[in-house]
């Protein structure tokens, strides 16, 4: 029954920002986390009754930093039928062995989006999908307020060119 309830909040959500078109493919940016691997199964089961046709791609970004399994995201974009591409990267070494930062995190997310919107591109896809969630949204409000003395957070939509 609760995942009955998130597919049904992923359906409003999606619904309410207008996030899906008629024809669109989307890239599902797979961390292997709880937030993405959610994103990839709802997106798929939504795919299967949503009135507007979409299809559906994954991506790994690998920063070439750890050695994560991701056989188990192979099996499960197996068995939802979705495309799934690891894009190797060397976004580790550029921030570790490089540049030696010290405070990575800024950096390392804008180079882990490039490489994401690159691929998907390349993969025909044109939009992105990310497991965001109300944590990231007010993290992402807080470090704008005290680091660049803003208030502001990202939108349920965005617009990259």
């Amino acid at each position: 029954m609760k995942l009955q309830r998130l597919l049904s909040l992923i359906r409003q959500a999606v619904d309410q920002y207008e996030m899906i078109e008629e024809g669109d493919h989307i890239a599902i940016g797979i961390s292997g986390g709880k937030d993405s691997l959610t994103l990839l199964w709802g997106l798929a089961h939504l795919q299967k009754f949503y009135p507007k046709h979409f299809s559906l791609s994954a991506i790994t970004v690998d920063m070439g930093i750890d050695t994560m399994d991701l056989e188990p995201i192979k099996a499960l974009c197996q068995e939802f039928q979705v495309p799934y591409e690891i894009i190797p990267t060397e976004i580790g070494k550029i921030l570790f062995d490089i540049r030696k930062e010290t405070n990575p995190c800024s950096l390392c997310a804008k180079l882990r989006r490039g490489a994401l919107h690159t691929a998907a591109q390349e993969l025909g896809c044109n939009k992105v999908a990310l497991g965001h969630h109300l944590d990231d949204a007010v993290e992402t409000f807080y470090m704008n307020l005290w680091r660049e003395g803003r208030i502001g957070c990202f939108s349920p939509v965005t617009y990259l060119s």
